[in-house]
């Protein structure tokens, strides 16, 4: 079979230069070789500028979202920044009830990037999409100058189906329901933390990068009634319940000896100085539902995979001021305030 190529690309020794985003015939291989060759799909071979998809007979709501990822080291413990990309747009869709269809990836590169760790990363990316069963479907390829990116930024947005009575928001949620986390939090802003600061610790931290959709909809089918749901990433589980607050109008007390937090990881946040309820993560949700169903959920979330750590950390309570606290280990309460700037950046 001819080929527009006159040999293959140098996956191994290669780097990215400014002709792969030229819209000539480097960036048609590069496209060819590497996007095509690992996210293959019918809508994707097509190579069109866009993909049109059916959508399911008698579906829902539609849902939308798009994130974008400039985490620092591209490679961590337990993940990349490949997978991430497929994870955290899945969890965004997964958050608003949604079952996850398609995913779209937008590439930024930067000129002298190796190949060889753009084709690890594009692989990731693959095996992550092909584990959740949503497919990249469409994508984009720009390269910018040497010195003006960061080896690569991925984009991904996402479309999903929210199916017919499910209506997940924070302004649902009610004084009295409770508040559950699907694990062990800390983990992921941990792992990139430690890698930047050339930490070790007896046990590895490693990211609990993860797609939720189905714990999700495992959730969702058993306990309709649940009031919202949100992956606490960038701010953790502080910010998280931060928002949920100021949306619902209410207050949230949380109650330390039950937040599932690894002693590893408390020991290095101890270490460089971080407090676990702001550090992100990637593979963990947090759920508000009305307390009469809690202990149903509590245990169809630890029968999961990814949810075999689940907790009921606290509830919802009446607050004019729309205070997050926190019942400590000693029986005082502190305040868990907004973050201040950012404690870690570049952590997703």
């Amino acid at each position: 079979m001819s080929t527009p190529f006159p040999r293959p690309i140098n996956f191994r020794d290669g780097r990215v230069d400014m002709s792969h985003g030229s819209g000539g015939r480097a960036m048609a291989q590069l496209i060819h070789e590497l996007f095509v060759t690992h996210f293959d799909n019918d809508y994707l071979r097509a190579q069109n500028d866009g993909a049109c998809f059916p959508l399911p007979a008698g579906s829902g709501r539609m849902v939308m979202a798009t994130d974008s990822h400039v985490v620092s080291p591209l490679f961590f413990p337990g993940g990349d920044i490949g997978c991430l990309a497929v994870h955290g747009t899945v969890n965004d869709v997964a958050m608003a009830g949604g079952r996850p269809l398609y995913l779209s990836a937008g590439f930024i590169l930067e000129e002298g990037f190796p190949l060889a760790d753009l084709k690890r990363i594009v692989i990731s990316m693959a095996q992550a999409a092909k584990e959740a069963g949503v497919p990249i479907i469409t994508g984009d390829t720009k390269v910018v100058e040497k010195g003006k990116g960061d080896g690569v930024f991925i984009n991904t947005t996402g479309i999903g189906i929210v199916p017919p009575g499910i209506d997940l928001a924070p302004s649902k949620i009610r004084a009295g329901d409770a508040i559950l986390v699907s694990g062990m939090l800390g983990d992921h802003g941990v792992a990139i933390m430690s890698l930047r600061e050339n930490l070790s610790f007896d046990t590895a931290i490693q990211s609990d990068t993860a797609a939720l959709h189905d714990l999700v909809a495992t959730m969702l089918a058993a306990v309709p009634e649940i009031r919202t749901l949100r992956d606490p990433t960038r701010g953790g589980l502080a910010t998280v319940l931060n928002e949920f607050a100021l949306a619902a109008r209410c207050g949230m007390l949380i109650r330390e000896p039950v937040i599932p937090i690894r002693p590893a990881v408390n020991a290095a946040c101890e270490l460089l100085g971080l407090d676990p309820l702001y550090v992100a993560n990637e593979g963990k949700l947090v759920a508000i539902c009305p307390a009469e169903r809690a202990t149903e959920l509590l245990a169809l979330m630890r029968a999961h995979p990814l949810g075999a750590d689940a907790a009921i950390i606290g509830e919802v309570i009446e607050d004019a001021n729309h205070f997050v606290q926190m019942e400590t280990a000693f029986g005082g309460r502190r305040m868990v305030d907004w973050l201040s700037g950012e404690q870690l950046p570049r952590i997703c």
